[in-house]
């Protein structure tokens, strides 16, 4: 196969099914508004996935008395977005004097800790009995060791009027002392069924034409993250006003994925020549070698071939990666990975 058996033609041939919308609802006046803060759930039950995560914090909210708690999980799973719906329901029309929140990755240093948060705790704010002031930070993890350890000493000192809700994407980062003191609440990646559920329902509200595989490529982009999911539709809907698998690569500007299977199918069939075309055009194209190893790890999840096969793959893609990571960014790493991900497939056809 030549540099020029795979294009861009063939691709948007591949990809150009039958366009879906929908008019139930029309677009509301505010356009102008970030979709992740106007799709942001305001109660539990229009939270997406973590079933169980949100279920405890619901517990939470029916009994009142809430704990301390750290929520941790990595970005966009609804960490924050569920702290806020609990605070809307312990507090009620009180949320606007009893909530303050922050975002330690900025106000991350001990002096906040002893001007802001204690300043907010000393507050007098008048709560119906079994409700407490709540204090959310998040990115709590960038907080340094020694304002962790001033915030220890206040949620002791006022624990009897505040609460705490301190959300992470590590948890091991935040201190023992500050872990002892809350319950962990953990969180994790959406499923793509998840997100294409959620990015439907925001296409339908928006009267936005899409394409069941517009919507794919949009989980795709996002792998289990909802924010990046609903930015990068928002950002496709702008730039072309409906929702195909070639906009979205495009605005994302990610190696398309059918470049990316049909190395891997090469691959299989042991065809280095074939398999190198795809790859060496994305880099023509000027895609960086980490965004071409990523997305032939994600395409290797979903490819059609034994198990073994995708095992031994993923462990090359792995040295491949790591390579990368020690500035080896160059063609000849690509073709490297290619040449042995051929030998492996061979070598495992050969043993089946």
């Amino acid at each position: 196969m030549s540099d020029d058996d795979v294009t861009l033609m063939e691709v948007e041939e591949t990809t150009a099914p039958q366009v879906s919308s929908s008019t139930t609802t029309k677009r509301t006046p505010s356009a102008h508004i970030p979709w992740i803060e106007k799709y942001r759930p305001q109660s539990f039950e229009d939270i997406v996935g973590n079933e169980e995560a949100v279920s405890r914090l619901a517990v939470f909210a029916r009994n009142g008395n809430a704990p301390n708690v750290i929520l941790a999980g990595p970005p966009g799973v609804g960490k924050t977005t569920t702290v806020l719906c609990l605070a809307r329901l312990l507090l009620g029309p009180a949320l606007r004097d009893a909530v303050l929140e922050l975002n330690a990755s900025n106000d991350r240093g001990i002096d906040v800790v002893r001007n802001k948060i204690k300043m907010f705790a000393q507050q007098k704010v008048t709560l119906p009995p079994g409700r407490h002031k709540l204090v959310i930070l998040d990115e709590a993890d960038s907080m340094t060791d020694g304002a962790q350890q001033a915030l220890r000493r206040t949620m002791e000192l006022y624990s009897s009027t505040t609460r705490f809700a301190l959300a992470a994407n590590a948890s091991d980062k935040i201190i023992e002392p500050i872990q002892s003191r809350c319950a962990v609440v953990r969180f994790s990646r959406l499923t793509d069924g998840q997100v294409l559920a959620k990015l439907v329902a925001v296409c339908r509200a928006e009267d936005l034409p899409y394409t069941e595989e517009g919507l794919s490529a949009v989980a795709f982009t996002a792998q289990g993250d909802l924010r990046h999911a609903l930015n990068n539709l928002q950002a496709t809907a702008r730039g072309f006003g409906r929702i195909e698998p070639d906009l979205v690569f495009k605005v994302c500007d990610e190696p398309h994925p059918l470049f990316v299977r049909s190395a891997l199918e090469a691959c299989v069939r042991g065809d280095l020549s074939a398999a190198h075309a795809p790859i060496a055009k994305l880099w023509r194209l000027g895609y960086a070698p980490e965004d071409i190893v990523a997305n032939v790890f994600r395409v290797c999840k979903t490819l059609e071939a034994p198990e073994s096969t995708r095992l031994a793959f993923v462990r090359e893609i792995g040295v491949t990666q790591a390579r990368l990571a020690d500035g080896l960014a160059t063609p000849l790493q690509l073709a490297g990975l290619l040449a042995r991900l051929c030998r492996t497939a061979t070598a495992e056809s050969m043993l089946t």
